[in-house]
């Protein structure tokens, strides 16, 4: 992805931008041959920021991405991948002293927004801060030249050091501010009524709600932050022994009232530039992680057993589980479906990597059967037999309610240590930390790239087009 180009040949390409002969091959030949972490932190930081300046102010002077003509566009290309490959040798270079400095001026615990906000204020020009993201939010996906790109190296390299790694993912295991401050609220009422989820307290069962009726109740950076809070209600809550994942009816005219699991990614604002990078990576480690790990204990350091405090969580799937929604199943200790539903992953057709679906699809269903879900859009429809690894249990839409019952009881009767204990005994074996860890850090590069490219443009505008017709049909 990164590797450099023939030095002549960028200047020439760079010629395509406007640039004089000179400025472009002083710009390529210092770029390309900067070496990091010989000298000072701030010193290097600001040499690496320059060079970076110099390339946005270049590329802002282009026309839009969607509006070059083919030198314009090779020129802009090269100017990205440069400044990405010199992001990632200066990240290499000090990554942990990088985080050690964010970490420190983002205060205790901190989440990743907030570890690349601190990072965009060390080391301004280099990596973006929130308000250089937000102007880039007005353009288009296809307009944007992968200032987002710069965050992707970052964490892709604090992923890499274990004891790093370890730390952010700990610090996403803790409850969000929002949730602690409705705690007293649900105690009282047993509800929360979050916009986009919904909580429910019910007999030990916390139900949560997918409220996103507009989108086929989809997932998005609007969306993520209620979803992950109502986790944290349930969780938080002393009487609840078990948690229920399940969508709300929707307004769509095909579905209307109909309740569905959830449709993914929403695509519409992907393809308008407003979906953020940092969504595939908080969602991981802070709404999946949740569920599958739980609340990390006060006193965990990470690098020892696991303990904290975990619920079962049961899936009721209606209508669909696409993408996203797909994803939850695989860390729900039991999915009930209707009859008729289908499950599927269209990641890779949309251009994107599906999570961590790509580390536990194989082990439920084999790689053979993953590999045709993740390459090749393979479904799984509930009622099929090869869907019996991902679903435990079908029945009519008239008897959910009957069965989900019945699940209920069968799941809190066992009691919720021994459950908790056998989750993390599951886990201890299947998916170590140390293997989460190691597969983020991997995502947290490849997913950079995917979330910018031009293949997903193109994906997004054949495939959500053709998606949205059947919908309308």
């Amino acid at each position: 992805m990164l590797d450099q180009i023939n030095r002549d040949d960028g200047t020439a390409l760079l010629r395509g931008a406007g640039l004089g002969v000179e400025e472009a091959f002083q710009w390529l030949e210092e770029t390309q041959t900067r070496v990091f972490g010989n000298s000072e932190l701030s010193t290097e930081a600001r040499d690496c920021g320059r060079l970076c300046k110099t390339a946005r102010d270049w590329l802002e002077g282009l026309p839009l991405k969607s509006e070059r003509d083919l030198k314009q566009e090779h020129a802009g290309s090269l100017l990205v991948r440069e400044t990405a490959g010199l992001c990632w040798r200066f990240t290499r270079a000090w990554r942990k002293e990088l985080f050690v400095e964010s970490e420190r001026i983002a205060g205790s615990f901190p989440r990743l927004e907030t570890l690349a906000e601190s990072a965009s204020k060390l080391c301004p020009g280099v990596y973006p801060s929130q308000q250089e993201l937000q102007v880039e939010q007005n353009k288009l996906l296809r307009d944007k030249d992968g200032l987002e790109l710069h965050q992707g190296m970052l964490f892709a390299q604090w992923f890499s050091d274990p004891e790093h790694g370890q730390r952010m993912i700990r610090s996403m295991r803790r409850p969000t501010a929002r949730a602690l401050g409705l705690q007293e609220e649900i105690l009282k009422t047993g509800k929360a009524d979050l916009e986009y989820a919904r909580v429910e307290i019910e007999n030990g069962t916390g139900t949560l709600f997918f409220s996103n009726p507009e989108y086929l109740n989809a997932e998005d950076d609007t969306t993520l932050e209620p979803s992950e809070t109502a986790v944290d209600l349930v969780l938080l809550h002393p009487e609840v022994k078990v948690g229920v994942l399940r969508g709300d009816p929707v307004s769509h005219p095909k579905y209307s009232g109909r309740r569905l699991f959830s449709s993914g990614i929403n695509l519409t604002r992907l393809y308008q530039g407003t979906q953020s990078y940092l969504f595939y990576l908080t969602r991981e480690l802070g709404l999946v992680n949740k569920l599958f790990r739980g609340h990390c204990g006060a006193e965990w350091l990470g690098e020892e057993i696991e303990h904290g405090h975990e619920i079962p969580w049961i899936a009721v799937v209606e209508g669909f589980a696409i993408g996203g929604g797909c994803q939850l199943l695989l860390v729900m200790d039991y999915v009930l479906a209707e009859s008729g539903a289908y499950l599927n992953l269209p990641a890779r057709k949309e251009g994107i990597i599906p999570g961590c679906a790509n580390l536990r699809l194989p082990r439920m269903t084999g790689q053979r059967l993953a590999s045709q879900a993740i390459l090749f859009d393979r479904q799984f429809p509930v009622d099929a037999p090869e869907s019996r690894s991902l679903v435990n249990e079908v029945c009519s839409r008239n008897e959910v309610e009957h069965q989900l019952r019945q699940c209920l009881q069968r799941v809190t009767g066992s009691g919720l240590v021994s459950a908790a204990g056998n989750r993390k005994s599951l886990r201890a074996g299947e998916e170590p930390l140390e293997v989460f860890r190691t597969y983020m850090a991997q995502y947290a590069y490849e997913q950079a790239f995917c979330h910018l490219s031009p293949q997903l443009v193109q994906n997004l505008e054949f495939h959500w087009k053709a998606r949205e017709r059947s919908l309308k049909a």
